[in-house]
């Protein structure tokens, strides 16, 4: 894009040779004017892809930056680094921690929200009230029992969009009937719970689940637990790690053919993600990163240092198809988080990724304007 849309005269012709538009994939180039998509199809046809940009609902940190002990210009510095990977939008994600350095990061994220760059949607709080049994690299000095006064002093400090909690836990339900009462999209994760309790959980308002399939309960065919509960609904967002280390290739194959409309595409991507291995944290955990892997000293994976668009890479590899591609990494999550039309049809906003033929990203385009 050779330069920016900052007004409804100024039209942008992005060069591409196709588009993923809704379900069809259209040859032909895109044309942007004053932040939104004026046209689609255009002749001549130049190279490339043009797909909406991705949307990352769980972000603990990236390039050297970790939420929990962040300052607003760190937050805001990290922008380009996210958008090379093609994210237009993001949810800073902050694991278990005392209540006061949740609140203080909370507080530090609302600053750095309306920086030119990707979008900051609000803060996801995965954690504190999470299962001890399925705690992962969640400190179990962190963990609470579910409490309106524990969570209330984090969502007057920021704008907290999502919540993971464990529903098995006292208390759970009547929390997770409150802060969805109060527009907050509540995931259920680090759980232990039957499929009855994760009934119990979804009925009472959760809409999604954390990282399905890691830090819960196993399916089994007689006990299905969380995960097969919330396959099993049509109701229910399924966030999954695809970075070809959280899930064997058979498990992401197996939530996209069983529920393609309801995949939500995370990276859980922590301070390490694009930089070099080495010693990193993650809140005040320890994570050493090699061979593309974030672990604990004891061998616990701890988030990821995979990107949006390694994901989609991944996920073409395994023969899932453009749209069901495009749905996962941003339509699906738009959805669930109730965010304005994604889909790259005349009249969306302009926020666009443009991958070569490799499906490598060459640009990000956010409201109009090349990241």
């Amino acid at each position: 894009m050779s330069k920016s849309v900052g007004d409804s005269e100024t039209v942008v012709r992005l060069g591409v040779g196709a588009a993923v538009v809704g379900s069809d994939l259209v040859t032909g180039d895109v044309e942007v004017s004053g932040g939104t998509v004026e046209a689609v199809g255009l002749s001549p046809a130049g190279t490339g892809l043009a797909i909406p940009g991705f949307v990352d609902l769980q972000v603990n940190g990236f390039a050297g930056v970790d939420f929990l002990s962040g300052e607003p210009d760190d937050i805001i510095g990290i922008g380009p680094a996210l958008a090379a990977t093609g994210v237009v939008a993001y949810q800073p994600t902050l694991i278990s921690s005392p209540i006061d350095i949740s609140v203080r990061a909370a507080t530090v994220i609302s600053q750095a929200m309306g920086a030119v760059g990707p979008s900051i949607i609000g803060v996801h709080l995965e954690g504190p009230f999470l299962s001890p049994k399925r705690a992962g690299t969640h400190p179990l000095t962190h963990l609470r029992e579910p409490e309106w006064d524990l969570v209330a002093p984090i969502l007057e400090a920021g704008p907290v969009t999502m919540m993971t909690l464990a529903p098995e836990l006292a208390g759970a339900v009547e929390l997770i009937t409150r802060l969805a009462g109060a527009r907050i999209v509540l995931s259920l994760g680090h759980s232990d719970a039957t499929a009855d309790e994760a009934g119990r959980g979804f009925d009472a308002g959760a809409r999604a689940v954390t990282h399905l399939f890691n830090a819960m309960r196993p399916f089994s065919h007689r006990d299905p637990g969380i995960a097969g509960c919330a396959i099993a609904r049509s109701d229910v967002y399924l966030g999954v790690i695809a970075d070809d280390v959280h899930l064997s290739d058979e498990a992401i194959l197996t939530v996209w053919r069983a529920a393609a409309g309801r995949m939500v595409v995370v990276t859980d991507a922590i301070a390490a993600a694009g930089m070099p291995p080495g010693r990193w944290t993650l809140g005040d955990v320890a994570v050493d990163v090699s061979d593309g892997q974030a672990r604990r000293q004891d061998g616990t994976l701890a988030g990821s240092v995979g990107t949006m668009d390694e994901s989609v890479r991944h996920l073409l590899s395994l023969g899932v198809p453009w749209p069901d591609v495009v749905a996962a990494t941003s339509l699906n999550a738009r959805r669930l988080m109730g965010m304005a039309q994604g889909a790259l049809v005349p009249g969306a906003p302009a926020d666009i990724v443009v991958l070569d033929d490799g499906y490598r990203v060459v640009k990000t385009i956010i409201g109009g304007v090349q990241a």
